[in-house]
């Protein structure tokens, strides 16, 4: 029987991916890293057949020996930032597997790592024309420079998937800016974009940083997810083809793209034509100001981060069919309405 060990079930991508793993598999065995007792009973209340792990991404020792037992370890807790948890996975991996017996390593990284361009500049709000390929430019997102947010943790999975490939499958998914409802026992939300709405609804107006020139990709949860899905088969069907495991799995998961000003202009229209603030308005924020609302996130508003998603597509079979983040805004804005009168 396949077993899984799942960080980040309480999270938005983490929560989503198992929902969706557990129907289509639900014979696997799961295991489930979870901070607290009360975010466990959620888990379970929703997965009766999960196995709680109690404990969290600084208990090296729990995380190798969960590593080492699991067939698949799906990674979304924090994953492309903490160093310790990701050595943990793959000492794990490496003690409890073979070339006979390969463990899979399904890490999540985030497009955040395209921003460091930007950010070296201190430019916010200026469109780049950069946008990277996974599949003929992957090069370009294996060798990012070192001090590139997550660039840390890629490099460990990336090594280890080149270092011991015949051990350790690794897969590294890199999502952008993540919409729609996730499926999970406790986060259902994401951040960037959830929080733009918010912070209309609070301000009665769009935030634009800069000129709102800078664009980032974009993709629904649920196809998101199917991502994960799809390499959970690649897995099972023992799968090997170039570039499917490895130094060059780098998976972007975008489809899609919005430049963030005109993201803000629609939220505004939207919450307007809705009822929530008093008139379409979106204005040009402080940085400083907005990040008194919305901290990091307020800061991606500014940054540019694009790529094209083609080898998940091309070696997966890809195809995500989920509404546009275009499409999504009333519900977006009409849950965060609710979240605030909470």
């Amino acid at each position: 029987m396949t077993k899984v060990f799942i960080t980040g079930a309480t999270g938005y991508i983490g929560g989503d991916a198992l929902a969706v793993l557990t129907t289509k598999y639900p014979n696997f065995t799961y295991a489930a890293l979870v901070r607290t007792a009360e975010k466990g009973q959620q888990v379970q209340a929703q997965f009766p057949s999960v196995r709680i792990v109690h404990g969290d991404l600084d208990d090296s020792a729990l995380l190798e020996k969960e590593s080492a037992n699991a067939d698949i370890v799906l990674h979304t807790a924090d994953a492309s930032d903490h160093v310790g948890a990701a050595h943990a996975i793959a000492t794990g991996l490496l003690k409890g597997h073979s070339k006979e017996n390969p463990g899979y390593w399904l890490h999540t990284g985030g497009t955040g790592i395209l921003t460091y361009a930007d950010t070296d500049r201190g430019v916010y709000g200026e469109k780049s024309e950069k946008a990277y390929d996974d599949w003929d430019g992957v090069a370009d997102l294996t060798h990012l420079p070192d001090h590139a947010f997550h660039r840390d943790v890629d490099r460990i999975v990336l090594e280890t998937g080149v270092k011991y490939a015949d051990v350790i499958k690794t897969a590294l998914v890199c999502p952008p800016t993540i919409y729609g409802r996730g499926r999970g026992p406790v986060s259902q939300r994401g951040r960037q974009v959830y929080e733009m709405a918010r912070v209309t609804l609070q301000l009665k107006k769009g935030p634009i940083i800069g000129a709102g020139q800078a664009i980032w990709n974009n993709v629904h949860v649920h196809d998101l997810s199917d991502v994960y899905v799809l390499l959970v088969e690649a897995a099972l069907q023992r799968r090997e083809q170039e570039g499917l495991w490895g130094g060059d799995a780098y998976y972007l998961t975008e489809n899609g793209e919005h430049a963030w000003g005109d993201l803000a202009r629609a939220m505004a229209n939207s919450a307007a034509q809705s009822g929530y603030i008093p008139a379409p308005v979106a204005e040009t924020v402080d940085l400083e100001e907005a990040k008194k609302y919305a901290g990091f996130e307020s800061v991606s508003w500014g940054l540019n981060s694009r790529g094209r998603a083609r080898r998940a597509r091309q070696l997966l079979g890809w195809k995500p069919s989920r509404p546009s983040l275009e499409e999504e805004i009333p519900v977006i804005l009409k849950a965060e309405l609710e979240r605030l009168a909470r």
